[in-house]
C-alpha cells in the first residue's frame, strides 16, 4: 500500500489473514486501516512533542485511576494499618510477620515468617492477621475501545479507530501502550471479571477476595482435617470423577457458600483440592525455583539443606508462600496419622509433587523432587519457622 501524506509518499507492506493487519493492529476493511493510519500519522507529525510529555510528566499518584479510586485505596490503606497493629500485638507473643503492602509504593514483600516459639496460633487467626493486598502486575492486552476513552495514567485521550491502547484483563485499567509500561504493579482485580476460582492466577484471586489464602484450600483442608485424617489412603485414593467435577462447579458458582458436608466421600474433597492446585496457571513452587531447590537438596547436611530452602523460598510471591506454608503444615499433620491412614510423608509427597511443583516437561524421574518435598513436610517447623 502507498499513500501521500504532507507531500511525502510512504510505502507499506500489509499482511492479510482474513483481516488486514499491521503489527498489533488488525482491521476489517482497508478503509478502517487508512483512516486509523492517517489519524496516527497526523498525531505523530503534529503532536509528537506533546505525546512524549504525556508519558514523561504523568504521575501515578495524580492519575485519574488513583483519583477516582481514592476512597477505595484509602480504605485499603486503613485496613493495612489495622493489620499492622495486630501484627505488632502478635510480635509480643514471639510471633513475627513481615509484610509490605502500603500504597502507593511498589515493593516486593518478603514472605511472612514466624519465630519459633511454644505459642500456638490457629490457622484462622493467621489468615485474619495476614489480610492485605499482594503486589500484582497488570495483565495488559491490546484493546479496541468504543467511543471516547482516556488513559487512566496520563489523563489524555486514546486516539485511533482500533487498538487504541491497552486494557488490564483483571482490573480494567486503561492506558496508552507507552503508559502501560509505567504503571506500578498495583493491580486490584475486579471479582466481576473473574469466572470462578479454578484456573485463576493465585495472586489475582487473593487480591480480588482481599484474602491471603484461597478459600478452596481452606475449606477443603478444614473438611479433611475434621473427618478424613484417619481415612486410609487419603489423597492417594481418588474420588469419583463426576462428584469431583460437581464440587468444582459448586465452588466456582457458590464460592465460600458451597457446602462441602454434602459430599460424604472425603476422597472427593481431597481430589478437588488436588485439582484446584493442579489447575493453577503458576504452581505454588514456581518454575524459577525448581533447579535451585534440586541443587539445595544435594547439600551434605540436613541443616544446610533447610537453611538453603528457607532462603530460596523468599523468592516466592507472597500469595504462593502463604498457601504453600498452609499446605505443607497440613500435610505434616496428615503424616502424623500415618499409622492409621497409611500416608507417611514420602507417600504424600509422591502424590503431591506433580501438583505443588513446576516439573520440567522432559522429567520422568521425580525422585529428587519427592525428596525435596519430603524434607519440607518432615521439617515444616524449621523451614517455615512455625511450631
Amino acid at each position: 500500500m502507498s499513500w501521500c501524506f504532507n507531500g511525502e509518499i510512504h510505502h507499506f507492506k500489509l499482511f492479510y489473514d482474513g483481516r488486514y493487519y499491521v503489527k498489533d493492529k488488525r482491521y476489517e476493511t482497508m478503509h478502517e486501516l487508512i483512516a486509523d493510519g492517517l489519524v496516527t500519522r497526523y498525531i505523530q507529525s503534529h503532536a509528537a512533542h506533546i505525546t512524549e510529555l504525556m508519558h514523561e510528566k504523568a504521575a501515578y499518584q495524580e492519575s485519574p485511576y488513583v483519583t477516582l479510586n481514592r476512597r477505595k485505596l484509602r480504605a485499603l490503606s486503613n485496613k493495612n494499618k489495622t493489620m499492622n497493629a495486630s501484627i505488632e500485638d502478635l510480635t509480643n507473643k514471639n510471633l513475627t510477620f513481615v509484610e509490605s503492602c502500603d500504597f502507593p509504593q511498589n515493593t516486593n514483600a518478603r514472605p511472612p515468617t514466624m519465630s519459633t516459639s511454644d505459642s500456638v496460633i490457629n490457622n484462622d487467626t493467621i489468615s485474619n492477621i495476614l489480610i492485605g493486598k499482594y503486589t500484582k502486575e497488570h495483565s495488559f492486552k491490546v484493546h479496541t475501545f468504543k467511543g471516547l476513552n482516556w488513559c487512566e495514567f496520563c489523563a489524555n485521550f486514546l486516539w485511533g479507530f482500533t487498538a487504541q491502547g491497552m486494557k488490564c484483563e483483571d482490573c480494567g485499567f486503561i492506558a496508552h501502550t507507552k503508559c502501560s509500561k509505567l504503571v506500578p504493579s498495583h493491580c486490584m482485580p475486579d471479582l466481576k471479571k473473574l469466572r470462578g476460582v479454578f484456573g485463576i492466577d493465585l495472586t489475582t484471586l487473593l487480591n480480588a477476595h482481599s484474602s491471603t489464602l484461597p478459600f478452596v484450600v481452606k475449606k477443603c483442608v478444614k473438611e479433611i482435617e475434621a473427618r478424613g485424617m484417619e481415612q486410609e489412603g487419603i489423597y492417594r485414593i481418588s474420588g469419583f470423577a463426576d462428584e469431583i467435577e460437581a464440587l468444582k462447579m459448586a465452588l466456582d458458582r457458590d464460592g465460600e457458600a458451597a457446602n462441602l458436608s454434602e459430599y460424604s466421600n472425603i476422597n472427593v474433597i481431597a481430589g478437588c483440592l488436588k485439582l484446584y492446585l493442579r489447575l493453577l496457571p503458576i504452581p505454588l513452587l514456581t518454575d524459577q525455583l525448581h533447579q535451585k531447590l534440586i541443587d539445595a537438596s544435594y547439600l551434605k547436611t540436613l541443616s544446610d539443606q533447610i537453611s538453603s530452602f528457607r532462603e530460596i523460598l523468599t523468592d516466592l510471591p507472597p500469595a504462593h508462600y502463604n498457601t504453600l506454608q498452609y499446605m505443607i503444615q497440613h500435610l505434616h499433620r496428615v503424616s502424623l496419622q500415618a499409622h492409621v491412614n497409611k500416608m507417611n510423608a514420602h507417600n504424600l509427597c509422591t502424590v503431591f509433587v506433580p501438583t505443588l511443583m513446576a516439573i520440567p516437561p522432559q522429567s520422568t524421574d521425580l525422585t529428587q523432587e519427592i525428596h525435596v518435598l519430603e524434607i519440607f513436610v518432615t521439617n515444616s517447623a524449621k523451614i517455615f519457622g512455625t511450631s
